[in-house]
């Protein structure tokens, strides 16, 4: 049994599901969002909560697929409703980012500035000049940008430049020392 597949969702006034065959289409405040429907998986609604139910309890990795199911539209929901964010900050000399209409302009060291432009259903925000936030409904895309902006420039252990997640720690290594 799974213990994260049997668990109810708790869905707002203002979200809705619907299932299409193989897709469910999660629509609430701030967007729409479409999924594949997981094999082997039924949704049951009653009033402002949503369950997930197996269909054939002896099918390969059910259980698994079960706790997927769950995870997934619970994230869906999550987006639909709050959202995601996730935030980098730009540590080092020099180091800054600006908004240009949708896209962010960065200068981070190199020769020429690195212009990042988002994908669909992705937004940026900047603060100050050091601070970008990236916001969407997808967790996975969310996450995905921000992992390709953190990239351009890794944070360095010997000096800590580079663009990092707002709360990680870059470990820090003792440079050379001289006798």
């Amino acid at each position: 049994m799974s213990k994260i597949g049997k668990t109810p969702i708790q869905l707002n006034s203002n979200v809705k599901i619907e299932t299409t065959g193989s897709k469910w289409i999660i629509t609430g405040p701030k967007g729409k969002y479409e999924m594949d429907a997981i094999k082997g998986v039924d949704l049951n609604f009653e009033e402002n909560v949503v369950t997930l139910s197996v269909k054939d309890e002896n099918a390969p990795d059910i259980f698994a697929f079960w706790g997927l199911g769950r995870a997934l539209l619970n994230n869906a929901v999550k987006g639909v409703t709050e959202g995601f964010k996730k935030e980098l900050e730009l540590v080092g000399v020099g180091y800054r980012v600006e908004k240009q209409g949708e896209n962010l302009r960065f200068a981070i060291g190199y020769s020429h500035p690195v212009v990042v432009k988002p994908p669909v259903g992705i937004s940026f925000e900047v603060e100050g000049n050091t601070i970008v936030k990236v916001l969407g409904i997808d967790k996975q895309v969310v996450g995905q940008m921000a992992a390709n902006i953190r990239a351009i420039r890794k944070p360095e252990p010997y000096k800590g430049k580079g663009i990092k997640y707002k709360n990680e720690v870059v470990r820090r290594k003792q440079g050379k020392v001289s006798k």
